[in-house]
């Protein structure tokens, strides 16, 4: 079974995989499109997501094998870094992060992934964007119908325009939610 589904929260994305599970669907793959594989299984299964800087071939190699050794399967990363997906079968240990100082770290690496997307985002958004003109200059003399319809038909192509400075609010909203979380358990 194939599902598309795209997400900008990590965790929404951990819960929505975790819901697939206990209705008895294993993901066995994700593409970059966010085009989730699954295949129906009689286990039970629990996933979690990582978040990871780049890590060179013998650290990611060392980081796989800590994983492993505690029976978690490797779904699917990128190699530059980023999310991380990690499944392995339901022993009632299911976290990947034992302690308070790995679950701030996560946190920490959350946010600088969310804060270097956002810029980037942000640095695409501002300069190539001519806000003043996001819709075509006739449609606001157009009247009745036509109007209606250049409207309809333009308004995607103005989504698609805005679509940088969305992601950039997006990923900094991101950033904010991990900030919070960083800074929680940092207080406590």
């Amino acid at each position: 079974m194939k599902k598309f589904k795209a997400f900008f929260d990590i965790e929404k994305e951990e819960k929505w995989l975790n819901e697939q599970l206990q209705e008895g669907y294993r993901c066995t793959n994700i593409s970059r499109l966010g085009i989730y594989t699954f295949e129906k299984t009689d286990k039970r299964y629990v996933m979690r997501l990582d978040c990871q800087d780049y890590l060179p071939k013998k650290k990611f190699e060392e980081y796989k094998g800590l994983y492993e050794d505690f029976g978690w399967t490797y779904i699917k990363g990128y190699w530059l870094g980023g999310i991380r997906y990690w499944q392995k079968e339901d022993d009632g240990q299911n976290e990947i992060f034992s302690d308070r100082q790995s679950k701030g770290n996560y946190y920490k690496r959350l946010m600088g992934y969310s804060f270097w997307l956002c810029m980037l985002m942000f640095f695409i958004a501002v300069p190539y964007t001519d806000y003043s003109e996001l819709y075509h200059t006739g449609l606001w003399s157009m009247q009745g119908d036509l109007f209606w319809k250049a409207l309809l038909f333009e308004t995607p192509f103005v989504l698609l325009k805005l679509s940088p400075v969305l992601l950039s609010i997006i990923f900094g909203i991101s950033f904010y939610k991990a900030y919070r979380k960083y800074s929680s358990l940092q207080a406590s």
